[in-house]
């Protein structure tokens, strides 16, 4: 790939040049312009339309923008890729909203499936928020439990996914297949929710649910990369040409439909090395499952070494490791300094430990070995206190083993402190956050956390003005991949329920936004040099809009068309 600091070349013709548009380059300046050529797989030049003109030839494609707005191929720095695939029609029933609103629409979806399906097989869905349906919004007390679901489900396991990911809705025969009984114990980290009088309901939250995923029927290489196949698509459709598929190794055998496990990174590595990979992967590696222990992590990492090697680095590269420290706070186990609202606990850490201090002790050392080693870490934590802790346990493992320039982040980061963000910035550490999110929960989570805390949730612009590099993303499946409605959250921070405004002291502007999803993202990548600007050198990956992107209203962004996207300098999605 040529030089991204060389000059230009405004000799040769191009293969493609986009014109009378508004191409945003992103780069140190935010300049802008009116035209964009590529070449090779390369940006070749920018600039005015009538100064790329002479670079038409006889070949090229030309595409008139009509006033459309070009950016660099978004990177959705957070999105489980075969999870997402996975989990949406045909493999699942959609059980989010808007596909339904009540506990009545998901027994009519999962009716619906029963009747497809062969007896005794699995029936699985993905989606479902108890803020969004209609007998849990008239009834605090009102949660989804195995019995809704046994009447239409009597000869089907049922497995539907909360939309965190992180809670697990089973009906009795699913229970059944995984022998969960009211004498069952509980795994370090989990949940298993029961009734006043021990009765089991149906809901595992955070490592108890792999007592189910476990006997699941594995997903078929063939479906993994149908499913892999499935989520480029749509990012195609969404402007994106890179993603960080977020913790696959052992510990991901546990997670959606077992879809994160070391088999699935296996599938990506061929699809690299045989050219089939039409997107870049960063890959974090999920060595140790909710509650595993460091001692396994040695062998753990050992035994995924090497299964990427021959794919293009460009195309597919494994960074560094991934840690599920907490849980989320809509299930009330994050772990928290101030109690959850209405005496629901502090949370804790999921890490193996009976106590709190064993399980910062497993943190440190967790953490400790994976910097040694010379590893990106990105940490699932959410809690304030669990934040701290992280933070903390990135800072004695870099005071004992100095590293330039190690770019670990928290993922999600939810609560982060004031001084758990001026920590991260003093050593170049990222947050990587989720701003759709924040629009769904907004309302749920003020009876969660209060009024307050929830509206701090996500602080984004604190954790900007600290000078930490944020990225954004979808954590698809747990919203959707559409990055224009990140933005606009960014800008608005509103309730999507209710329009009401959660945190409006923490929205940023619209360059810090997108910045979020190309330029940080590609430094998240350590990928800074070769992708995630529209200058000359860098990849050819674009994203078109219809329209001008900088002088759209806010709560207009989400429905901007994508018209165009091009990967590595071939158009893969076009409405033309």
């Amino acid at each position: 790939m040529p030089d991204p600091a060389a000059p230009a070349d405004l000799t040769a013709p191009a293969d493609l040049v986009l014109l009378n548009g508004h191409v945003l380059t992103l780069d140190a300046a935010f300049r802008t312009a009116e035209a964009v050529a590529v070449r090779g797989g390369v940006i070749a030049a920018t600039g005015t339309t009538a100064e790329l003109r002479p670079l038409i030839g006889p070949r090229t494609e030309v595409v008139d923008l009509a006033g459309g707005t070009v950016l660099p191929g978004i990177n959705d720095s957070h999105l489980h890729g075969c999870a997402f695939g996975a989990t949406r029609p045909p493999l699942a029933v959609d059980v989010s909203t808007p596909a339904v609103s009540s506990i009545a629409d998901i027994r009519a979806a999962v009716r619906a499936q029963a009747d497809r399906q062969p007896p005794g097989t699995w029936i699985f869905g993905n989606g479902w928020d108890i803020g969004y349906l209609d007998e849990c919004r008239k009834d605090r007390a009102r949660t989804p439990t195995r019995w809704d679901l046994d009447e239409i489900s009597p000869d089907h396991p049922v497995l539907l996914y909360e939309f965190s990911g992180h809670t697990a809705w089973l009906n009795s025969r699913a229970l059944q297949a995984a022998g969960i009984t009211e004498d069952t114990g509980v795994p370090p980290g989990g949940v298993i929710e029961r009734r006043a009088d021990g009765a089991l309901t149906g809901i595992l939250r955070e490592s108890a649910q792999e007592l189910v995923n476990t006997v699941i029927p594995p997903m078929t290489e063939a479906a993994r990369e149908a499913a892999i196949r499935a989520a480029i698509d749509v990012c195609h459709t969404e402007g994106i040409t890179s993603f960080t598929e977020p913790g696959l190794g052992p510990g991901g055998k546990s997670l959606f439909l077992g879809s994160a496990d070391t088999a699935t990174l296996e599938v990506y590595a061929r699809m690299a090395r045989e050219g089939e990979l039409r997107a870049r992967v960063s890959v974090l590696l999920l060595p140790l499952e909710m509650g595993g222990a460091a001692a396994d992590l040695p062998d753990r990492l050992a035994a995924l070494e090497g299964l990427c090697a021959g794919a293009d680095p460009r195309l597919l590269s494994v960074l560094g490791v991934k840690l599920f420290a907490d849980g989320v706070p809509p299930s009330r186990t994050a772990w928290m300094s101030e109690e959850y609202a209405n005496g629901g606990g502090h949370g804790g850490l999921c890490l193996h430990g009976h106590t709190d201090t064993q399980r910062v002790g497993e943190l440190n050392a967790i953490v400790r070995h994976v910097h040694a080693a010379g590893h990106q870490l990105g940490v699932h934590i959410t809690g304030d206190a669990g934040i701290d802790a992280v933070v903390d346990a990135f800072a004695a493992a870099q005071l004992d083993h100095p590293r330039p320039d190690a770019r670990h982040y928290i993922i999600h980061g939810d609560f982060a402190s004031p001084g758990a963000l001026a920590t991260l910035a003093k050593h170049g550490w990222g947050a990587n956050m989720n701003p759709g999110v924040k629009d769904a929960i907004a309302d749920l989570m003020d009876g969660i956390v209060g009024p307050e805390r929830s509206a701090y949730q996500w602080p984004v612009r604190s954790a900007v003005d600290a000078g930490v590099p944020v990225t954004a993303s979808s954590d698809a499946p747990i919203t959707y991949p559409n990055w224009r409605a990140g933005v606009s959250s960014m800008l608005l921070r509103r309730s999507k329920a209710t329009g009401r405004p959660s945190g409006p002291d923490q929205c940023v502007d619209l360059q810090t936004a997108l910045r979020a999803y190309t330029t940080h993202a590609a430094h998240q990548d350590f990928a800074e040099s070769w992708k995630g600007t529209l200058t000359p050198g860098k990849a050819a990956d674009l994203c078109v809009l219809a329209g001008d992107l900088l002088h759209t209203p806010p709560e207009d962004i989400p429905s901007l068309p994508i018209t165009m996207t091009v990967f590595n300098g071939e158009i893969v999605h076009d409405t033309r």
